[in-house]
């Protein structure tokens, strides 16, 4: 396996499928005793919090909490 002149590799399936690295999953290298070690980045928020931050405060119905729970109950 050779790094390209843009400094790539490409990693094995057996690895990728191994650690469940699928397309656009965050990776970093760490130096541990002179070896670079791979690993998967862990996400410190929950899943689908940066969908809720990019929506907060885009709602355009001036609903109060109490109707819209009183619309999504009457269905």
């Amino acid at each position: 396996m050779k790094i390209t002149t843009k400094g790539q590799v490409t990693i094995p399936v057996e690895v990728r499928e191994r650690l469940g690295l699928l397309p656009n999953t965050e990776v970093e290298f760490v130096l541990k005793d002179g070896h670079a070690v791979l690993r998967k980045l862990r996400r410190t928020g929950r899943r689908g919090a940066k969908v809720v931050a990019h929506l907060r405060g885009k709602g355009t119905v001036a609903l109060t909490t109490e109707q819209i729970m009183a619309l999504t109950r009457e269905a």
